[in-house]
């Protein structure tokens, strides 16, 4: 009895998990926004969009880690996610690779390499090997 009542309990507290309000902005839309990394000093990175309106760009700790890499300072970028004020957004989760940087009329990938031990990161900063610093690789996305 007691074992049954424990796995109901454990039942009802996944399922209001699972239908539990979302978190402001996530169920709208996705969308994505394109323009000039601009970093600026103790400020979040943001985007200078076609029209000259600055999009502030707020992530995940290893999308910020990303936004803040100053070899990426003024290229033109790519990301997908929400709009979560007229001048906020809300980049996907790192994972699903919501950041490409636009060269050439091509997107890129933002990868980091290692030379040495030949290891390819998705964050800046030193391999987790050799801990020398990584260069910034883009890749293609059709690769």
């Amino acid at each position: 009895m007691r074992v049954r009542l424990f796995h109901i309990l454990l039942l009802a507290v996944f399922a209001s998990a699972c239908f539990a309000d979302s978190p402001k902005g996530v169920d709208t839309p996705a969308t994505t926004v394109r323009g000039k990394l601009i970093q600026r000093e103790n400020q979040t990175p943001a985007i200078e969009s076609a029209d000259h309106r600055l999009i502030v760009l707020e992530g995940d700790g290893s999308t910020e880690h990303v936004l803040h890499d100053k070899r990426l300072a003024g290229v033109d970028l790519e990301a997908k996610g929400h709009l979560t004020a007229a001048d906020h957004f809300q980049v996907d989760a790192f994972y699903t690779q919501a950041l490409h940087v636009i060269k050439d009329g091509k997107r890129f990938r933002i990868t980091y390499w290692c030379d040495v031990c030949s290891i390819r990161q998705y964050e800046p900063g030193p391999c987790w090997c050799c801990q020398r610093e990584t260069a910034l690789a883009l890749k293609p996305e059709d690769e």
